[in-house]
């Protein structure tokens, strides 16, 4: 039988053991035995080991090696202000908890600076363990700038990572296959459930959880918003594309106007792809625009020339229209988004610039944003951080009143060892304490055996290393913890003398570090996100229940609006509004982003398997996203004036889904039935016809806001969501649109906290 080739897990973990342990030994003895300098040897052990091991830095060897040095003046800083208040313990422990709680809070910036925290705090921790010796300060420099140095050149040159696929690529040939779709479908081919097929797998890559953590786009920066916003437009061009060749061909007939568009979103879509590629320049969203205003002002029109006798017919024709207008708009997005993303567009030219809010900001201003929108305690970033923070607080206390002689190995257990809630922190610990039994075992008979002879700690060294670093990531704490403390114990019986104690001195600190760790997991939210999760979700959906109301109200009154244009298309001149709608957009999504967050965590968690049974917390996600998309886009025609009849049936169908978000905000059991009022058919019949696409559009968004509001409490709609015009998702239902998704939902670019 053959072989099973490793997992690719297994050869990244061996590779980077490898990277680790050339860079560690190779700086440890030559500041040791070169030098003669052990305080550089310390430094220079532990800097890789802090960024190649503790710190999950994602992406290929490059990337890998850039963040090491953006970090290191970071490092040089915390190692700095760590040596300086290690001169009392209540100075260490005010710096551990101000130091802990700003570097885990970073995380807020992206995944390369939450990859790099463990790493940057343990520089400071290291630093302020007892004893006070700031004249050791250049020799802790050297030790760190060397180690890390090293590590950086066995980054590059040792069994370097391969580079990782970047979002854009996945973006670009999403777009390129959306072309050919679009183009397909203005030359007549339009029903092929192959094609749908191929769409929607080309969807489902685009969601964040399915691309390597270094490719994704959830930086706090304008490049990393606008391609998080282009690939959740993109995705929504895919999914209706994939509608459209799932049609029957009797709901598909041939529509100049629609082929015209087709083929424009075909163009926009090859040339945005190019761009992403860097094969052309980026080009603007002003051609598409264009042609997407022009389709508005023909869309409410017969197709042909001649009577329209057919009313069904006519219907069919407007929601397939209406269909293909959500998609150019969706289109439209993530051209432009691509244009601020890459292109250094500062504007959203003529789109509803609340949705591109993040092009006009600075850099500064941004970062600002979003630490500034976590800065509560119902952010899980923010709860994370105060929890960290406590722990090394709190470790760091007990280190300096007992006088722990290596009181470091303490605060590292409670770094490396705390988790979110406190059942996975006290089977971590459990686990841990076992691992770290077994390997003070090991180590004794190791340093019994020796003898002092500090040939067998140098020889033992570097193959514990290898093996620490590669198993112990992949085979958990108990390993990791065991494996580890041999590799303590060989480290520093060559600094210093060192007999049997050593190893059961390492045993007490880990489980001091665990004891702290439970403790601190115990005290400070210790159901992790689960609780957080739904409250935010509760806030969320409270939120959104009267965007519902203004944004609808703002397309009526549009419709109402006395020497209004006509089918003003996307050309943002004449777009009423009014601060009720700005203020529920701008409290929608932050909660958003807040629920976001705490849905996040609580998948790695564990939360949200096939076999659950309470609230779709994704769902939930999905439904006020949708809402928030449609408000942006919705209130952007002015229409002539609607009849009183279709004012008062958008209100009340308004004001009911509103009333069902606010029920289903309380979670009752079995969930809530949405069921906004129908469009009635004598308001289509006196509807004018400008007017009527704005009531298919509201009547389609709120039914698909129900179908979905329905699905979150775990039962389904009587039949069938309806076909989804107003946000741009169409899934065959609203649970299959969510049905195996991944750790990561996928993330709303609207907006970061209040202070917009």
């Amino acid at each position: 039988m053959p072989k099973r080739p490793p997992s690719p897990g297994r050869v990244r973990a061996a590779r980077q053991s490898v990277r680790v342990t050339v860079a560690s030994a190779t700086g440890f003895y030559s500041a040791l035995y070169a030098l003669d300098q052990p305080v550089v040897a310390v430094y220079a052990l532990f800097a890789p080991i802090a960024l190649g091991v503790l710190s999950p830095i994602p992406g290929g060897g490059r990337d890998r090696a850039r963040t090491m040095l953006i970090v290191l003046p970071v490092a040089v800083a915390l190692t700095a202000l760590g040596t300086a208040l290690a001169v009392t313990t209540a100075s260490a422990v005010a710096g551990m908890l101000v130091v802990g709680f700003a570097i885990s809070f970073a995380s807020a910036y992206g995944p390369a600076a939450a990859g790099a925290v463990p790493g940057l705090l343990l520089f400071y921790v290291l630093a302020c363990f007892p004893p006070y010796a700031p004249d050791t300060l250049p020799q802790r420099l050297g030790g760190l700038l060397a180690g890390v140095v090293l590590l950086v050149l066995c980054e590059l040159l040792l069994l370097p990572a391969p580079p990782v696929q970047p979002y854009r690529a996945r973006i670009a040939a999403a777009l390129d296959l959306a072309a050919a779709s679009a183009l397909a479908s203005a030359r007549g081919h339009r029903r092929s459930p192959e094609r749908a097929r191929r769409l929607r797998e080309e969807g489902l890559a685009l969601r964040l959880s399915q691309a390597p953590p270094g490719s994704r786009p959830t930086g706090a920066g304008r490049t990393d918003r606008g391609l998080a916003q282009a690939g959740a437009a993109t995705r929504r061009v895919l999914d209706q594309l994939a509608r459209m060749a799932e049609r029957p061909d009797s709901a598909t007939a041939a529509d100049p106007p629609s082929e015209e568009l087709l083929r424009g979103v075909a163009a926009g879509s090859t040339a945005t792809a190019g761009a992403l590629r860097g094969a052309r320049a980026v080009p603007g969203p002003e051609a598409l625009e264009e042609m997407v205003a022009d389709f508005v002002a023909v869309r409410g029109r017969p197709s042909g020339s001649g009577p329209d006798t057919d009313a069904k017919a006519s219907q069919r024709l407007l929601e397939c229209r209406s269909d293909l207008l959500v998609m150019a708009a969706s289109a439209l997005t993530a051209q432009a988004a691509v244009a601020v993303a890459i292109g250094g567009r500062r504007d959203a030219a003529g789109l509803p610039p609340e949705q591109f809010w993040y092009a006009g900001p600075s850099t500064a201003r941004l970062l600002a944003l979003r630490l500034t929108g976590n800065l509560t305690l119902r952010s899980v970033l923010f709860q994370n951080a105060v929890r960290t923070a406590l722990g090394l607080g709190a470790a760091r206390l007990v280190a300096g009143a007992l006088g722990l002689s290596h009181g470091f190995w303490v605060l590292l257990a409670v770094l490396t060892l705390g988790r979110t809630t406190a059942g996975a922190t006290w089977s971590t610990v459990r686990s841990a304490a076992v691992g770290t039994l077994v390997g003070a075992l090991a180590a004794g008979v190791l340093i019994f055996e020796a003898g002092g002879t500090v040939e067998v700690y140098a020889a033992v060294l570097v193959p514990a290393m290898l093996v620490a670093f590669s198993v112990g990531p992949i085979a958990g704490p108990a390993w990791a913890q065991g494996l580890f403390t041999l590799v303590v114990a060989a480290a520093f019986s060559q600094l210093a003398p060192a007999d049997w104690r050593l190893a059961g001195t390492r045993l007490l600190d880990v489980l001091a570090g665990c004891t702290i760790g439970l403790v601190c997991g115990v005290l400070a939210w210790p159901a992790g996100a689960h609780a957080e999760v739904r409250r935010g979700v509760a806030d969320m959906l409270r939120s959104a229940a009267p965007l519902v109301r203004v944004t609808v109200s703002a397309v009526v009154r549009a419709s109402g609006t006395s020497g209004a244009p006509e089918a003003s298309g996307t050309s943002g001149d004449a777009r009423p509004r009014h601060g009720g709608t700005d203020e529920a957009l701008r409290l929608t999504r932050h909660r958003l982003r807040i629920a976001e967050r705490a849905y996040a965590q609580y998948r790695t968690e564990g939360g949200r398997n096939a076999v659950d049974s309470g609230p779709d917390w994704h769902l939930a996600l999905n439904c006020v996203s949708h809402a928030v998309i449609g408000s942006h886009w919705l209130p952007r025609q002015a229409y002539g004036p609607a009849p009183p009849e279709a004012v008062r049936w958008a209100r009340e169908s308004a004001g009911r889904l509103a009333s069902a978000m606010d029920s289903a905000a309380a979670f009752p059991p079995g969930g809530v039935r949405a069921a906004p009022v129908p469009l009635p058919h004598e308001v289509v019949s006196i509807a004018p016809a400008p007017v009527l696409p704005a009531l298919v559009d509201i009547d389609t968004w709120l039914r698909t806001l129900a179908a979905e509001l329905t699905a979150i409490g775990g039962s389904r709609p009587d039949g069938p969501p309806p076909p989804v015009r107003g946000d741009g998702t169409p899934p065959a239902t609203a649970r299959d649109a969510t049905a195996g998704t991944a750790a990561t939902p996928r993330p709303v670019q609207e907006g970061d906290g209040a202070g917009r």
